[in-house]
């Protein structure tokens, strides 16, 4: 039961990163990508979580926050870029 669960999630998200990134290709803004950049990183977290939880191997968890935490820097980054033209002061 919970492995059939587990696949129907996989292919879930799968679908919303495939949709990310057509909207990180075609989006209208910046401000649009940026946003889909993000929620990317969400989604590929997600996975990552997944595949620790079906393989049994706590290792996953680790890779994930650290990804996590990489598109949280990025995403700061990126939007402090479009309001001031400049990351570092």
């Amino acid at each position: 039961m919970l492995e059939t669960i587990i696949m129907i999630t996989f292919a879930s998200i799968t679908i919303a990163l495939v949709l990310n990134f057509y909207r990180i290709i075609v989006g209208p803004s910046s401000v649009d990508r940026i946003l889909a950049l993000d929620t990317a990183y969400i989604n590929s977290v997600a996975l990552i979580v997944l595949t620790g939880i079906y393989l049994k191997n706590p290792l996953y968890f680790e890779a994930a926050l650290l990804i996590a935490l990489m598109g949280f820097v990025g995403t700061i980054a990126l939007s402090k870029y479009m309001l001031r033209g400049d990351i570092i002061e």
